[in-house]
């Protein structure tokens, strides 16, 4: 993060990094976060891949509470709604994202989370009543969907794809855009900081991946070291220090700029996939994703309106899931993806 602060304020006399070099820094984190995924499940079963990741950003994030001397959210009813954040936006999609890559490749499921501003322009168009349809906006959406049919090889029949695991991935990606929809309706305006949100989410995530885990899973009679490396850097790395950065990022140069990072994780995705899994790629797969990222950016487009806009830059700002909005992307996760926001949205990633 360098010298600038978590909650955009001023910056210290300490050098920071400039800008670009956080956002190719959260766009690699969040590409990778496909390849931790994949080998996660060489060793761990799929609960217990999201588990890790979830306590892991866990720490980190208490780690950056404690150090920035913030504290976490009051009020029943935040934490209830940030309980429903947790579920949609971290332990639903990290679930079904690694079960999916049980079956199917990570390159494909990078470009399924690419999929999610798709989802979250057709939710919001029923879901937000300020999203209106344009005519660009409305291409865009099937340009994207043109694309995914691409990626998929539909003129094949589909032969050869994991349905399953490929369906898994696209719901994972749905999931980002319901659950940052569902946060921009209910955590708007709750006054407390982003940081303290996105410690109180994905801490509540963490405690229902630790009550869901040992009912579908038994621990590994033996722990091999590169699956635990890779969950442990798919926690601190993809859904905690990626989340400090990319908050970062969007106090210096606004959430349009940041949710750009979008379109590069399925890129690197595919590339990691590729070079360091040995995953095969036939021609429609990047033809494809470059089909969706198009379809995607195009749905992003806004009509110019006479009202300046008064509260999304501060709720931005201050909500963890409300980074740019909830047609912005993923992962996180996020975002996750759709982190959650991913948020930039997330995650999720982004993953």
């Amino acid at each position: 993060m360098g010298s600038t602060t978590l909650d955009g304020m001023s910056p210290t006399t300490l050098p920071s990094l400039d800008w670009r070099v956080r956002f190719g820094v959260l766009a690699l984190i969040w590409g990778f976060s496909f390849l931790f995924i994949k080998i996660g499940t060489e060793g761990f079963a799929p609960f217990q891949v999201t588990f890790g990741r979830l306590l892991f950003g866990t720490a980190v994030l208490v780690v950056a509470l404690i150090a920035k001397r913030d504290r976490l959210p009051r009020g029943a009813r935040t934490w209830g709604h940030l309980t429903v954040a947790a579920f949609l936006l971290n332990a639903l999609p990290f679930s079904l994202f690694s079960y999916a890559e049980l079956t199917i490749p990570s390159t494909l499921a990078g470009i399924c989370n690419a999929t999610t501003p798709l989802w979250g322009m057709v939710l919001s168009l029923v879901a937000l009543s300020e999203d209106r349809p344009t005519r660009v906006r409305a291409a865009g959406l099937g340009i994207g969907f043109a694309g995914v049919l691409t990626v998929l090889g539909a003129w094949q029949g589909f032969s050869g794809l994991d349905v399953t695991g490929t369906t898994l991935a696209l719901l994972a990606s749905a999931s980002y855009a319901v659950g940052w929809i569902y946060v921009r309706r209910t955590l708007s305006g709750t006054g407390s900081s982003h940081l303290s949100l996105a410690t109180g989410q994905v801490g509540l995530g963490t405690l229902q991946l630790a009550l869901v885990t040992p009912l579908f899973t038994t621990w590994p009679t033996h722990v091999e070291a590169l699956p635990l490396l890779s969950v442990i850097a798919l926690g601190a790395l993809g859904t905690g220090w990626a989340m400090l950065l990319q908050y970062g990022v969007v106090a210096e140069v606004g959430p349009t700029t940041a949710s750009m990072v979008t379109y590069f994780i399925p890129v690197i995705a595919t590339a990691a996939g590729v070079a360091l899994l040995d995953e095969h790629l036939t021609w429609n797969t990047p033809v494809g994703a470059l089909i969706v990222l198009t379809g995607a950016a195009l749905t992003q487009t806004r009509t110019s309106s006479r009202r300046p806009p008064t509260t999304t830059p501060s709720s931005t700002l201050r909500n963890p899931t409300l980074t740019p909005n909830p047609t912005t992307t993923g992962n996180h996760s996020e975002p996750e993806p759709p982190i959650l926001t991913p948020t930039t949205a997330r995650r999720g990633p982004g993953a």
